[in-house]
């Protein structure tokens, strides 16, 4: 798949020309990462990167949901879905698209879905608010959505658990017999930043800065503060996009019908969030595993929790970014 997928972009000279000076690495698993601009990126999206880059033309009602892989992202786009849609569907079970389509086939990736399938997508007949979602950094985005009054909202996840999901989502798509030997590799990489859209706290403090400095197009989110608080976020959330609650939609308990149709444990047992593969090729299954804040304690070593603390001091230090990390390991016998 990797070689085929070098040679389709051996066709555009330009790109093969930018290709063979971008800096490459094989991830643990064994896939082929670019260094561009910065950031890592997976060989067989970055065409799509670029058409993204050149082509996408953004509209002031359009919102784009961003994150690092496996940061909450499935779980955001439903909510976001719902809270845009929700007049249509007046909460009736049998009427919800969230039953028959897997979220990411209601709100696309950009360079994961749309421009894979094709350099130039016709996106002007969706009808506004068009929804998108991307993992491109926010240095990197096509200069019409910074230009634009388009929304914004990021989701980060603390880098352990974000870390231990996105391996785990990985052994689900490319199965390694020695997970451990596996693990200790992908962290090495992690630690480094050498990983898809990586370097992680690069990645989450573009979108965080961006908030800071103009917090009306742009929303970050936690996905601790989800788990948390997911009324207060998921009203946060609407009243960012433009459509918040009425008094009397909060008193018909319309929120907490939202979140529950949204909820890990509703989508997860959904038939076509079982069945089924994105166009990158991972199954829809993959996306929903355990949804745990603190997982990661389950999985890392003491000492690899260790370097990974300290490193996010060096690089946080001084942003306002903060993660809750006083999850304590649990010491593998």
């Amino acid at each position: 798949m990797e070689d085929t997928k070098e040679q389709e972009l051996g066709n555009d000279g330009e790109l093969q020309e930018l290709l063979s000076s971008l800096p490459k690495e094989r991830n643990w698993e064994g896939s082929t990462l670019l260094l561009y601009k910065g950031f890592w990126y997976p060989l067989f999206a970055f065409k799509a990167l670029i058409s993204f880059q050149k082509h996408f033309h953004a509209h002031d009602k359009d919102i784009i949901v961003a994150s690092m892989p496996k940061s909450g992202t499935t779980w955001l786009i439903s909510l976001v879905y719902m809270i845009i849609n929700r007049s249509l569907y007046a909460f009736k079970l049998n009427e919800c698209p969230l039953l028959t389509s897997n979220p990411h086939d209601l709100i696309p990736f950009l360079e994961l879905n749309l421009y894979l399938k094709n350099q130039r997508p016709d996106l002007e007949a969706i009808p506004d608010p068009r929804t998108f979602t991307t993992h491109t950094p926010y240095s990197s985005l096509p200069t019409s959505i910074i230009d634009s009054n388009c929304k914004i909202v990021y989701v980060c996840r603390n880098p352990m658990d974000q870390f231990i999901s996105y391996w785990r989502f990985l052994l689900k798509i490319k199965p390694i017999t020695d997970d451990q030997t596996s693990l200790e590799k992908a962290f090495e990489m992690h630690y480094k930043g050498i990983h898809s859209f990586g370097p992680f706290c690069n990645h989450v403090l573009e979108y965080w800065k961006a908030s800071q400095e103009n917090p009306d197009k742009v929303l970050f989110l936690k996905y601790e503060e989800l788990k948390e608080d997911i009324i207060g976020c998921t009203k946060k959330l609407a009243e960012f996009l433009g459509f918040p609650f009425s008094k009397d939609e909060e008193e018909q308990g319309i929120v907490e019908e939202i979140t529950r149709i949204c909820s890990f444990e509703n989508l997860k047992n959904l038939d076509v969030n079982k069945n089924g593969k994105r166009p990158s090729g991972a199954p829809n299954d993959a996306f929903f595993r355990k949804g745990e804040v603190g997982d990661w304690s389950n999985h890392l070593t003491p000492s690899m929790a260790e370097r990974m603390i300290n490193l996010l001091q060096e690089k946080l230090k001084g942003s306002g970014l903060s993660f809750d990390l006083s999850c304590k390991v649990q010491k593998k016998a």
